[in-house]
């Protein structure tokens, strides 16, 4: 099979984590996969990809058997311009708008993937008809041991809806040492928590990162977030409220990390994310 890649990311964020990953697992499975990020992109330099150049789209995408656009502008280049089955990653967990430029978008896709049940839904409330929907959850590396540090993290993030500084007041509020990460990958070895807060979100890349290091972690109970975390079994759910985050630091222990991280083996693979995207790709 042959794929195309869309990302116009500026950042490398979870979604450009998850195109960089299943890019790299199709090409293990002997699959065609070509990826197009945005120049100057931190994507564009890890993948060593191309530039994608919207004007070329077109005739590009006729070699291919489906093109997969992986954010939000993406979708709307190849709702445009793309010459083979469309195929659109859905991470978010706001709703659709609800204008005309909207429904002709979404109409052009072939599947939506759809990265929790939440953002499913979602897509079923705009309209999209569910026989054009797959739910293919994020996929993660597993590191071959558990964490085995004492660090309790939260990803640094400049966006306020984020709620890193949530987390900052209630970690004074409750006496305990709060690092910030900016690459979750490096540190989660170190670390005992995560403290991972969002005003919305469609699942949470980050989450299952610390799910597959084994630490408790600490989570909002917004969006697809509890298809992934229940609480006082593998982690901990919160209200974005100061007092109930402050409180959490109080219930970290070492049962909801393990009970987690056997939950990210079992389901949140990136070989699990990359063979369900194929099964998608598949029923176009």
């Amino acid at each position: 099979m042959r794929i195309l890649h869309l990302d116009s990311g500026r950042e490398m964020r979870g979604g450009q984590w998850q195109a960089l990953r299943l890019h790299r697992g199709l090409l293990g499975l002997g699959h065609e996969s070509v990826l197009l990020a945005r120049e100057g992109s931190p994507l564009l330099a890890m993948a060593g990809c191309e530039t994608l150049r919207p004007l070329r789209l077109g005739q590009m995408s006729r070699g291919f058997d489906i093109v997969h656009a992986h954010d939000a502008r993406s979708h709307t280049l190849g709702a445009l311009f793309a010459r083979a089955p469309l195929v659109v990653s859905r991470r978010v967990a706001f709703p659709v708008k609800d204008s005309v430029l909207s429904r002709w978008k979404y109409g052009r896709a072939a599947k939506f993937l759809a990265v929790s049940r939440f953002v499913a839904t979602e897509l079923k409330r705009a309209g999209v008809r569910e026989e054009r929907i797959s739910v293919v959850s994020d996929g993660v590396p597993i590191p071959e041991e558990a964490a085995r540090g004492d660090a309790i993290l939260a990803p640094y993030t400049l966006d306020p809806a984020k709620g890193m500084e949530l987390a900052e007041a209630a970690a004074v509020k409750a006496g305990v040492a709060l690092h910030h990460s900016a690459d979750l990958e490096a540190d989660l070895p170190r670390a005992r928590a995560l403290v991972y807060l969002s005003r919305s979100e469609g699942l949470g890349s980050g989450i299952l990162l610390g799910m597959a290091h084994g630490v408790t972690v600490i989570a909002s109970r917004v969006g697809g977030i509890p298809e992934l975390i229940e609480d006082g079994v593998n982690g901990i759910l919160v209200e974005n409220e100061l007092d109930a985050v402050a409180a959490a630091f109080g219930r970290i222990e070492a049962r909801l990390g393990q009970a987690a991280r056997a939950i990210a083996i079992q389901r949140f693979s990136e070989k699990r994310m990359v063979t369900a995207t194929v099964e998608a790709y598949e029923a176009c």
